[in-house]
């Protein structure tokens, strides 16, 4: 059973926000999301805000430059790799104001770094390749990002005086998995990286931020397949996916749910657009998702109170600024009815 940090009926979000005022997102996170706010991500600001530079800006003694393909390794940090850095002091600082202007702390606050695979799949080695189809270089950067994310997790929590739980993004990993990757030429796929190789080096990290953090350590993946049992396996004790998204999944995918979720593990469920849809939202077909997902796996609604965290099915970078408040409001609401559920259901 996974002990979590945080009450029963607890909202979060997954990372990033629209705009570019990273003061008016802490302020706007810890408002709307209590019980657990997070590192806001403005990817709108360019450069460097993007889920690539921004955890290459945690690499340890390892830097990256900008070239027309994506992310490169270099020798030694230049005008881009300071970017990133700078843009994540500066979310980090404006954390530690907003906090500051609270009061009182929260209990936990969650920050987002991006998982081994999917970040390796998407920085280059000098000629051109993936750095994941480095077998030296694949250690090197997952020694480098274990040791960064453990940095951050002491500066944040020292920074808002907060427990802090980290989140591992890998949206790229069931690519990664499948083979899917395509070679610098364009014309090939990057071999498919084994599962028990994957679940070794994601576990490095994830063990990493567990101990820094003396927490759960959350993985998230938003693909429509996530390999619930391989992160399970890899040491999650927290899985985070868009729900919405499973309802044609395979049988398999959901016995992996309910072997990780009856073995005690939280899930974060995305029950929340990310942008406004035509049809208005309601507190119902918000929470509908997670509902059918509990029925279907046969399990007691009382799951959804005891481990599970309600948030939107994705970041919310795409959304307006109307919308982004609204899907945060929406997602608390739909938490709350996860402990105290209407009579209509």
């Amino acid at each position: 059973m996974t002990t979590v940090p945080w009450p029963p009926g607890t909202a979060s979000g997954i990372g990033s926000l629209p705009g570019t005022d990273p003061r008016e997102a802490a302020a706007t996170v810890l408002g709307e999301l209590p019980d657990l706010p997070h590192l806001p991500e403005l990817p709108a600001r360019g450069l460097g805000a993007d889920m690539i530079g921004r955890t290459a800006a945690l690499l340890v003694d390892l830097a990256v430059e900008l070239v027309p393909s994506g992310y490169r390794v270099t020798a030694r940090p230049g005008v881009d790799h300071r970017r990133a850095a700078d843009l994540l002091r500066w979310d980090v600082d404006a954390l530690e104001e907003a906090v500051e202007r609270l009061g009182t702390p929260p209990r936990v606050v969650k920050v987002q770094a991006t998982g081994p695979w999917t970040l390796m799949s998407n920085l280059e080695l000098p000629r051109g390749h993936r750095v994941l189809t480095d077998p030296g270089a694949l250690r090197e950067f997952t020694e480098s990002l274990a040791e960064g994310v453990t940095r951050h997790v002491a500066e944040v929590r020292r920074r808002t005086g907060a427990e802090v739980v980290v989140q591992f993004d890998e949206p790229g990993l069931p690519a990664v998995l499948a083979g899917a990757l395509r070679t610098p030429s364009g014309y090939g796929t990057v071999p498919a990286v084994a599962e028990p190789e994957a679940r070794e080096t994601l576990a490095a990290v994830v063990e990493a931020a567990r101990k820094a953090s003396g927490q759960p350590v959350i993985v998230h993946c938003c693909a429509k397949r996530p390999p619930v049992a391989l992160l399970r396996d890899a040491g999650a004790g927290a899985i985070a996916l868009d729900v919405t998204l499973l309802r044609d999944a395979p049988a398999a995918l959901f016995d992996e749910i309910g072997e990780a979720w009856d073995a005690g593990t939280v899930f974060f469920l995305g029950v929340v657009p990310t942008v406004e849809p035509a049809t208005p939202v309601t507190l119902r077909s918000a929470a509908e998702p997670a509902l059918r997902l509990v029925d279907r796996l046969g399990f007691s609604r009382s799951l959804l109170a005891e481990r599970a965290v309600a948030t939107p099915g994705c970041g919310l970078a795409g959304a307006t600024a109307r919308w982004s408040r609204r899907a945060m409001s929406l997602t608390r609401d739909v938490a709350k009815a996860f402990v105290e559920p209407p009579e209509s259901w």
